[in-house]
């Protein structure tokens, strides 16, 4: 490899052929920084019954399970896509109940959210070698050639909790009961019992805070610049069986576990601090 190098450029970077390539272009994206304030969560039978003695709860952490993205055509507006996104999440919640210590909870929250998105036109449909004889899809076999939707999401930052009784006048309890028969079985088996909806005394509502990227994408045949093959120059390191001490020697010791980075390296770049001038030691 190091001969095909010249003194003048660097190895890797003589243009060598102009070479076609099938992979996924970005057509159009968006991103967004959802609030979600009051939204509803669903516990299981135990949980509920934890629920219904609570005199407080908290929302601890929230992790997203999985989005379901459904993408359609907008009328009259050639080449543009709805993107229809429910998102599922997994909030875990402490119940106050006493003077005890809290009891963990866990439940499901969902959020629906529909962005409308640039993703070109294509008529022609699309068929694969590795897909299988009998996944034919009759429901989808329209929407062969259509965009599809790729979505990037975070965990939720855990804003806030509130604990609602149903039994008062005074109760704000508008949303709507979801469908738990909607709700996809992986879902549901995340769960340690089935989710219930209903005949509950008490519910609890979390905000939440979300950051998610979504994108529309084709794919597309492009002409790109070849420079040459992906050649590891890494090798492998490994330990052997005689001696695993081998592989410990060649790992660098792990300073930033003992020295957590400063407030200036959390900075975006050209961020200033306000708080800190982080060109000085």
């Amino acid at each position: 490899m190091q001969e095909r190098c010249n003194e003048a450029q660097e190895c890797g970077t003589n243009f060598r052929e102009a070479v076609c390539v099938h992979t996924d272009k970005i057509f159009d994206s968006c991103r967004d920084k959802d609030c979600l304030e009051n939204v509803r969560v669903y516990l299981t039978q135990d949980g509920q019954e934890i629920v219904d003695r609570a005199l407080n709860v908290k929302c601890t952490k929230a992790e997203v399970i999985w989005v379901f993205t459904d993408v359609d055509n907008v009328p009259f507006n050639r080449g543009f896509y709805s993107v229809d996104l429910k998102y599922f999440f997994k909030v875990t919640l402490q119940v106050f109940t006493g003077a005890c210590r809290p009891t963990e909870v866990e439940g499901l929250a969902t959020f629906d959210k529909k962005v409308i998105l640039f993703g070109s036109e294509g008529n022609a449909k699309v068929f694969d070698s590795s897909d299988k004889k009998n996944a034919f899809n009759e429901e989808t076999w329209r929407k062969s050639n259509m965009p599809h939707a790729v979505v990037e999401v975070v965990d939720p930052i855990a804003l806030g909790a509130k604990l609602v009784d149903v039994r008062q006048n005074n109760c704000c309890c508008c949303d709507d009961d979801i469908d738990l028969a909607s709700v996809p079985d992986s879902v549901c088996r995340i769960f340690d019992d089935s989710l219930i909806v209903g005949g509950e005394c008490k519910r609890v509502f979390v905000s939440l805070g979300v950051f998610s990227i979504i994108k529309l994408e084709r794919r597309v045949q492009l002409l790109i610049p070849s420079y040459d093959y992906c050649v590891p120059q890494k090798e492998c390191v490994g330990a052997t069986d005689d001696n695993p001490c081998d592989l410990f020697d060649r790992i660098q010791f792990p300073m930033d576990e003992f020295y957590p980075p400063e407030r200036c390296e959390f900075l975006e770049e050209g961020q200033k601090d306000p708080s800190a001038d982080c060109g000085r030691k």
